[in-house]
């Protein structure tokens, strides 16, 4: 597996809808952001897509790893290569935001986010479609944040 950092453009759409099911949202953050990516055979199966929200802080947007490679570690190993990228450029605070439950929310936090607010019905109000996840409807996000950098090791 290579980790490495692509042009956005280059990232799959099928792959990010994945984890974002709105190609309107995917479409308004890949402009100026920073892309990730694990390569297996020249393939992409995986994408971490993160942008500069304020001077020393990024928010990932998108984090997804192809399903036939899920649970085999490429995404805790593309999360952590692209944090050190974001350590590179100066970024000392990363954010996210997520469902109230799921998969998703136990992967973040062990790998150290913590939750930071509550936007409330932001699933009900920024998706054109209802977002469930094993049957539950996803209407609230959790914003979490994890320091890194100087102040964060």
């Amino acid at each position: 597996m290579k980790y490495l950092e692509i042009d956005p453009k280059e990232a799959p759409l099928p792959l990010l809808l994945e984890a974002d099911p709105s190609d309107k949202m995917i479409k308004s953050y890949l402009p100026d952001s920073w892309c990730y990516a694990a390569k297996s055979n020249g393939e992409v199966v995986g994408v971490c897509i993160a942008k500069r929200i304020r001077d020393k802080t990024a928010e990932i947007l998108n984090i997804s790893v192809h399903p036939n490679h899920q649970k085999t570690g490429i995404g805790t190993h593309l999360l952590s290569f692209s944090l050190k990228k974001l350590m590179d450029k100066s970024i000392q605070r990363v954010e996210l935001g997520t469902g109230t439950f799921g998969y998703q929310l136990a992967y973040y936090q062990r790998l150290g986010f913590r939750v930071e607010s509550v936007i409330k019905n932001y699933f009900l109000e920024n998706y054109e479609e209802p977002v469930f996840e094993h049957g539950i409807q996803h209407k609230d996000m959790l914003r979490l944040y994890l320091d890194i950098g100087p102040s964060g090791e």
